[in-house]
């Protein structure tokens, strides 16, 4: 696992120095060592740097940039499946200097060029640079868990695993995308292709970049998407098969993920998800698996009893840890650095305290990442689907008498907690009746009006992957398409960042087993009633689960992974809100109207929640650090 980045600058105004300084920048993704490769040549000036963090092979000969006859590599990532692809080079002729996945890729571009990729198990951004072709391929992985963005203005490409590098770079324009602002309010985070600022994106999952030396052109290539996978023929397979055959696809993907040259430890909420990952793993494995929790004060938060119950049933090595406010307070200061663009997940901070306690101990950690998505355990799901059942007339008809109501008016409405912003989504879905826009809907925590409301500058609506269900054919049912969109949208982009810049941001290793390719594959051809089953969410992911816990040990209501941010800002962290959120500071910077204020002040008198408010901070906080 690494960081990397870089430039290629059709002037040739780029030096050396700036390159190190790119590097450098990422140093706490890669502390073990440095590597840079400069390079003019008659198109332009070539930039390729990497951070190391060693988990496969920790001597020398797995450095980066790493070189093979034409071919030179910076990679972020791990191959799981390098053992065996390397055995097939061999049996074509090639030979292995190291014990790192770093050759196997070099030896794989150079024996099947680009179709490489589809022989990866893993997750992977990396750029690979034809000295002979003049060449150079920007990759990233099928699910996204790695990260990529690049820049292009002026004759000048950038990449690199985190923003923050782009700020070393003389060159680069920091001006925001207010576009990308609107979003970032609406969903606390900003989807992909988009980006804070202008003229910057992010590489789309199962997509590479093509960049030709000698004519400037950069093409987009595809080489897979979870659209596809969705719209195979169903399989035509019973119930327990599926359970079975997915137990085995689990067991194998899960196994790949302890491979590894450095302790390997894992996450345990007590939740089906991770409790699946350490299930399977431990009976597997003789040697006790670290296991890492955090819990609250705040009961209705708390799910570190249960972690410590199941740690005890499969047998690991369990750690618990108790955070108060004051720990979150120490991180509040840190996380415009760590997540350097805007992000306001309400569980960011103990995901950040987790992964410190974590690496105490072990050097790669695995997380329970993804089992929502993928096996359809949120609530939303069912909200966005039974929302648009009702028969049209009803639909109309309250829609009708929405329509007349102003909650304003009516104090009761304005009083309950954050009433207008559920009645303007509700009559929204009711308008067009539609599921898939509906759960677009349902994951703004600030509407689209709300944001246009709050921002000084105009904006335009973006398309995003929440606008892909038209590319999803007829053999998925409403569900499917459901999980479809929210692979490529909430997991993507809140979920994988969170985890990725969490843990990277003290060296660690982050590792989602269930974001093995192979299980989504197998699992998008499943009717969606094996996953939310007789009104029970994720069944199937449940009934395997069952097979190594007992029922009545998970049978629970699901508690999120959040924070008790509403409690902590309403009493020891409320200055927070007075000092980055008051009229002289907001009328100074001009990005954001005077309704935030009113925003704060009704959060303190019970009207809304305290996300919306979050998300101001949070950009507040971004904004302090980078502009």
């Amino acid at each position: 696992m690494c960081g990397i980045t870089g430039f290629i600058d059709f002037k040739k105004n780029s030096e050396e120095t700036t390159l190190r300084a790119m590097t450098n920048q990422l140093e706490h993704r890669g502390p073990d060592d440095l590597g840079l490769f400069y390079k003019t040549i008659d198109q332009a000036c070539i930039g390729l740097g990497q951070r190391r963090l060693a988990i496969l092979d920790l001597s020398q000969k797995g450095h980066q940039p790493m070189t093979f006859k034409n071919w030179i590599l910076v990679y972020n990532g791990e191959i799981y499946n390098f053992k065996e692809i390397a055995k097939d080079l061999q049996e074509l002729g090639h030979f292995f200097e190291s014990g790192s996945d770093t050759e196997v890729i070099l030896k794989s571009f150079d024996q099947w060029g680009t179709q490489a990729v589809d022989k990866f198990i893993g997750m992977f951004a990396f750029v690979l640079y034809n000295q002979e072709t003049n060449q150079i391929y920007v990759f990233r992985d099928r699910a996204g868990v790695k990260p990529l963005f690049y820049s292009i203005r002026d004759g000048l490409f950038l990449f690199s695993s985190e923003l923050k590098s782009f700020h070393q770079h003389p060159k680069f324009c920091k001006e925001i995308n207010f576009n990308s602002l609107s979003l970032f309010l609406q969903y606390n985070y900003i989807p992909t292709p988009h980006s804070i600022f202008k003229d910057t994106y992010k590489l789309a999952p199962g997509h590479y970049l093509q960049i030709n030396l000698n004519n400037q052109d950069i093409s987009t290539n595809k080489y897979w998407s979870v659209e596809d996978c969705y719209n195979k023929p169903k399989l035509d397979i019973g119930y327990t098969q599926a359970c079975d055959e997915l137990e085995k696809l689990m067991i194998n993907a899960f196994s790949y993920r302890m491979i590894s040259d450095v302790p390997v430890g894992a996450f345990l909420s007590g939740g089906y998800d991770s409790t699946a990952v350490l299930a399977i793993l431990q009976s597997q494995y003789s040697e006790k698996i670290k296991t890492f929790t955090i819990g609250y004060k705040e009961q209705k938060y708390n799910e570190a009893k249960y972690a410590k119950q199941i740690a005890k049933y499969i047998g690991t090595d369990h750690h618990e840890k108790i955070i108060s406010p004051a720990d979150a307070k120490g991180i509040l200061s840190k996380l415009p650095y760590i997540y350097d663009e805007p992000f306001s997940d309400n569980s960011v901070v103990p995901t950040l305290l987790v992964s410190q306690f974590a690496r105490t101990k072990v050097k790669v950690v695995l997380s329970g990442d993804a089992g929502d998505e993928i096996f359809g355990g949120y609530d939303k799901f069912n909200r966005s689907i039974s929302l648009t059942k009702y028969p049209s007339l009803i639909q109309s008809f309250l829609s009708g008498t929405m329509r007349l109501i102003n909650p304003e008016h009516i104090p009761i409405l304005n009083k309950s907690y954050n009433f207008a912003t559920r009645y303007e989504k509700l009559h929204e879905i009711w308008k067009y009746k539609d599921y898939a826009y509906a759960i677009k809907v349902i994951s703004q925590f600030i509407t689209e009006s709300e944001a246009k409301r709050f921002l000084t500058m105009p904006v335009q609506e973006q398309k995003t992957y929440f606008d892909i269900s038209g590319a999803l054919n007829s053999t998925n049912d409403p569900l499917n398409k459901l999980l479809a969109i929210d692979y490529k949208t909430f997991l993507l982009d809140n979920n994988l960042a969170k985890i990725d810049r969490a843990t990277m941001s003290i060296g660690l290793e982050g590792r989602e087993p269930f974001l093995d390719h192979r299980i989504i594959e197998f699992v998008s051809r499943l009717p969606g009633n094996y996953k939310i089953r007789n009104g029970s969410n994720k069944q199937i992911l449940k009934d395997i689960v069952h097979r190594y816990v007992p029922k009545e040990m998970m049978d629970r209501p699901k508690i999120p992974f959040l924070a008790p941010l509403t409690e902590w800002f309403s009493n020891e962290l409320k200055d927070f809100y007075y000092d980055y959120i008051n009229e002289e500071r907001i009328k100074k910077d001009g990005i954001f109207t005077s309704d935030i204020v009113k925003l704060r002040d009704s959060f303190f008198s019970g009207n809304i929640n305290n996300q919306k408010l979050w998300n101001i901070l949070v950009f507040q906080l971004w904004k302090e650090k980078w502009l």
